[in-house]
């Protein structure tokens, strides 16, 4: 995990850069679920005040389930602006996941007001209103798209988790929609739920399976 001397300078280098370019409302932009076989999409847009702590924040996936929750906690209460966008499994089917994953982000930086003037982003090239600055390994090199990793993560672990109530022979709450070896054993035994992306290999391959209503993303993110 990042920390330590030097990082919490480093992390906020590039918003440096840019407020001396006259930017002020600088959100850092990432994504979480794009390769996953199930469930949607979710992208978060997060505003960090100067003064944020850097301490317990890095890239989503080198943080425990723990630190994860903790840090999703400092950072909705003290950011300067959080976005959320969510993209669901049958949209993605319908425009494909790199478009679903920018609709994603255009909709978590829309979603902040006062608008955001400038995005930071994690290597995606996003067409938007809105100057962008796409750095490869930015939510291990940027404070403020590290926090977006974490609120996009957690958010989509919380989202994974209510379907699993809703399909429990999956296991969505152990792999959140990935394509580990008990998801696809699972899939092979009883075809593709509703949640499914129906243009995923090897969800293609399964057939479908169980049917029924699955939890609206929107309403599941609203009531946490």
């Amino acid at each position: 995990m990042n920390g330590g001397a030097g990082w919490a300078e480093r992390s906020r280098a590039w918003e440096e850069t840019l407020r001396a370019l006259g930017y002020h409302r600088i959100a850092g932009v990432d994504e979480a679920g794009r390769g996953a076989l199930a469930g949607p999409v979710v992208a978060a847009a997060v505003i960090l005040p100067d003064a944020f702590p850097s301490d317990g924040i890095d890239d989503s996936k080198r943080l425990t389930p723990g630190q994860r929750d903790a840090a999703y906690d400092r950072i909705m209460a003290g950011a300067s602006g959080v976005g959320v966008g969510i993209v669901p499994h049958d949209e993605i089917d319908r425009i494909n996941i790199l478009e679903a994953t920018k609709a994603a982000m255009r909709e978590a930086a829309s979603s902040i007001q006062p608008a955001p003037d400038f995005l930071l982003t994690d290597a995606v090239a996003l067409p938007c209103p809105w100057p962008v600055w796409g750095l490869i390994k930015g939510d291990r090199r940027v404070l403020p798209i590290a926090a977006a990793s974490i609120i996009a993560k957690v958010t989509r672990d919380r989202l994974m988790i209510a379907y699993h109530v809703e399909y429990p022979a999956y296991g969505f709450a152990a792999h959140k929609g990935y394509g580990t070896s008990d998801h696809l054993t699972q899939l092979r035994r009883f075809g593709a739920c509703t949640i499914h992306r129906k243009s995923f290999q090897p969800v293609v391959s399964a057939g479908d399976g169980a049917t029924g209503r699955s939890p609206a993303p929107r309403d599941v993110h609203a009531a946490q």
